[in-house]
């Protein structure tokens, strides 16, 4: 069945390059659209947000290493308390035992020292705004992106806020303590504080890499008020298909604790590109873009004088419904409320219906035949998914180091190649079939699998629907335009104008996506953009010759070919640049485990195919999780180490009274050496724990994950932990006691990693880990 719409043969490779020119040049529109703003400099105006001001802060708050309880950290917090205080601004630091609010488990608590500023409103005031970031970093990174970029944000938001007086909403800046040993600073501040206990907004700043632009990820639910006041920032960069992601994922920030509670509202922002420095030596300022600090402060900035005149009344309590929202060229937002996802769905199929219908008039397609090629149109998704992933499973067999981070140093190349292969395994599918099939039933069968997947989104993630129903509903408005438009140019116009749509909503998302969910898990933006090329069909049948013209088999796989060729020149060029040396050095875990019962010590090691340099401290694999509960379940590379002379915490008991059948234990748990946390476990499988309190806070009595009692209390005083026992029965409780300090230089067989060998970002990353049983 020939499609006689399209032009003229000799015309063909003309409309073909002005077409697929312009629909690039869409997309490339459509992808600087949301990428960071220039950086300001320090000459800026005083009440405009400067990344040059703010980076001053970075460099100083990442001079050093600051892990929670560290005198780093110290010197970093007295630095905020000093600068916050010189603003005019009410300071206070709240001290007190935080509780781990992440939702993989609340077997963490933490000595934090959170800072707090405040700036009143006035007499018409309507509620409360906190802007939070945390100062603390894990324990082998200077922590200037996460979570420095943050803190240097609030700290020049506060600066232009208090001098320009008193607002209408009262504003509090929130500088957190403990993020990374599990949220602690946050969570004591919304359960403990009483600035925490009234009806707020919640703004969080965060970063999961060194550059890119930031990108609104989570919200709380019913964000329909929140997103219209987000759309007024300058560069608002985010997606409703983020949000409904993240909610699925594990992964917490400061925003987990305060939504917990439902007189929070608000939204969490970072970015993610740039992720070869996240949690490791390499995060320091010099790794900083200062592009993507601009993008922080001029939405932050934005969003605390947009939030700080509203009525905050409505905003503080969630809306009816989510809202579906996509960023556009320009710096605009995108949005519609959640009442009109399921329409727009169930639009989008009855216009490919009505499409279908219409074109079968036309003698140009059948029922079958359509239907045929909506199910056809699952292939070449299926075949790309299969396709990134074994090359990513391959490039993990070249360089192991792949596995353990989310993305290379050097990423663009590899992201050039996962497009590319994914972009030929739908050529060569539409190649092979469209003189079999035809060109307009495959257009109409991928735009029917299109408002398919936005039926099913809308029932699943009703945020992501937008991602298909929009390009469908589209799509096939501009094809039955098509099918009655006379002049060929129009026939064209319209033909490109639903791949038009496509570009517009789909490009975003895919570039936005390719850092986000990095090199091991490439599926996802390549399914996005052999959606993009469904939604494209009409426009890319150009590249070939009308199928009622000779066929030339060559000719016609050209186009897959030379994007299989590309796939390949890519990804070989992006292992050439993407070499290790001292600038990219290769990611290692080790750690070291002293067992003061048996005497004995072993390297440890998370690597599941061990680097050369740290191979040469293992020799085979053991479950270690019952001697050492900090480590993961499950067989980890060790090796033997020599024991060193190190003491084991003390575990002494304060009091110890029966009362009925239960038995109440007074505990102090105390190092003997300079450590980061201490950390007390029960044998697996010991339920006796009925209720524990440390430092006064309620922990967990039963870890799942590790089928037992215990904890890990971060920025260990001095003077130790109180822990408070209540167990069933009175018979002895043997229990595990660790502590753990960061750093291997000094011990005895450790040889310092080289210049091209690095550290990966892990919480157990240099750790040196003393365990001892006490029975009590």
């Amino acid at each position: 069945m020939p499609d006689r719409s399209f032009p003229a043969v000799a015309r063909r490779p003309w409309v073909a390059a002005a077409v697929l020119t312009f629909l690039v040049a869409v997309a490339a529109l459509a992808v600087y659209g949301v990428t960071p703003p220039a950086p300001r400099p320090e000459s800026a105006a005083s009440d405009e947000f400067s990344a040059g001001r703010a980076f001053r802060h970075v460099r100083r708050i990442s001079e050093e290493v600051h892990v929670t309880g560290s005198p780093a950290a110290d010197r970093v917090r007295e630095y905020l308390v000093a600068t916050l205080t010189g603003y005019g601004l009410r300071v206070e630091t709240q001290e007190t035992t935080g509780v781990s609010a992440a939702r993989f488990g609340d077997g963490n608590l933490a000595r934090v020292r959170n800072v707090i500023a405040r700036l009143p409103g006035s007499a018409g005031s309507t509620g409360r705004l906190i802007i939070v970031a945390h100062y603390d970093a894990v324990q082998v990174s200077h922590g200037a992106n996460d979570d420095g970029a943050g803190t240097a944000t609030i700290l020049e938001v506060a600066r232009i806020m208090a001098a320009a007086g008193t607002p209408r909403n009262e504003i509090v800046f929130l500088l957190t303590d403990a993020e990374e040993a599990g949220l602690n600073g946050a969570e004591a501040f919304a359960d403990l504080h009483p600035l925490g206990r009234d009806r707020a907004v919640v703004l969080n700043l965060e970063a999961r890499g060194s550059s890119g632009p930031v990108v609104m990820f989570e919200t709380s639910r019913g964000n329909a008020r929140l997103i219209d006041v987000f759309a007024q920032a300058p560069h608002p960069v985010g997606s409703s298909v983020a949000v409904e992601v993240y909610r699925l994922l594990s992964n917490d920030t400061d925003f987990t604790p305060f939504l917990k509670h439902e007189r929070f509202t608000g939204l969490n922002a970072a970015y993610i590109d740039g992720a070869y420095a996240y949690h490791s030596p390499q995060d320091t300022a010099a790794s900083m873009s200062r592009a993507s600090l601009q993008h922080h402060g001029d939405n932050a900035l934005a969003l605390v004088r947009a939030f700080g005149r509203a009525d905050l009344g409505p905003l503080s309590r969630p809306a009816s419904g989510d809202a579906t929202y996509f960023p556009l060229p320009g710096g605009l937002l995108a949005r519609y409320p959640a009442a009109l996802v399921w329409p727009f769905a169930v639009l989008a199929l009855v216009a490919v219906g009505l499409l279908t219908h219409l074109a079968r008039r036309r003698g140009l397609t059948t029922y079958p035949r359509t239907l045929a090629s909506a199910g056809l149109a699952l292939v070449p998704v299926v075949i790309a998914v299969v396709a990134v992933q074994l090359l990513s499973w391959e490039l993990g067999e070249l360089r192991p180091d792949y596995r353990v981070v989310v993305d290379p140093r050097h990423p663009g190349w590899f992201r050039i190649g996962f497009l590319t292969l994914g972009a030929a395994a739908l050529f060569g599918w539409y190649a092979l079939l469209r003189r079999r099939i035809g060109p307009v039933p495959l257009a109409i069968g991928a735009l029917g699998l299109l408002s398919v997947f936005g039926v099913v989104m809308a029932a699943v993630v009703p945020g992501g629907s937008y991602l298909t129903a929009l390009p469908a509903l589209f799509g096939a408005a501009a094809l039955i335009g098509g099918l009655y438009a006379r002049p060929a140019w129009a026939r064209v116009a319209l033909r490109a104008s639903g791949p038009f749509v496509a570009v517009l909503i789909l490009a975003p998302i895919v570039y936005l996506f390719l850092p986000a969910l990095g090199i091991s898990t490439p599926a996802a933006p390549v399914v996005f953009a052999v959606f993009l090329g469904l939604a494209g069909l009409p426009a890319l049948e150009l590249l070939w010759r009308p199928v009622e013209t000779p066929r030339r088999r060559l000719l016609g796989a050209t186009p897959a070919l030379v994007l299989l060729a590309v796939a390949v020149l890519a990804t070989s060029t992006a292992l050439a640049v993407d070499r290790p040396g001292p600038d990219n050095p290769v990611p290692s875990h080790l750690m070291y485990a002293l067992d003061k019962d048996t005497g004995t010590a072993r390297w440890v090691s998370e690597e599941l195919s061990p680097t050369e340099w740290t191979g040469r401290y293992l020799d085979g694999e053991a479950d270690l999780s019952a001697a050492f509960p900090v480590l993961p379940d499950g067989r980890l590379a060790v090796g033997p180490a020599q024991p060193a002379s190190l003491p084991a915490p003390e575990l002494r008991v304060e009091s110890d009274t029966a009362a009925g059948a239960e038995r109440h234990l007074t505990l102090r748990v105390v190092p003997l050496r300079t450590v980061r946390m201490v950390a007390v476990y029960a044998p697996v499988g010991e339920r006796r724990v009925l209720r524990a309190t440390v430092n006064g806070r309620d922990t967990a009595t039963w870890l799942e994950e590790p089928g037992r009692f215990g904890f890990q209390y971060h920025g260990v005083p001095a003077e130790g932990i109180e822990l408070k026992l209540v167990l069933a029965g009175d018979r002895p409780l043997a229990l595990r006691v660790l502590d753990g300090s960061d750093g291997l230089d000094g011990l005895p067989g450790f040889r310092a990693r080289p210049a091209d060998v690095g550290v990966v970002g892990s919480h157990s990353s240099e750790l040196v880990c003393v365990a001892r049983t006490v029975t009590v």
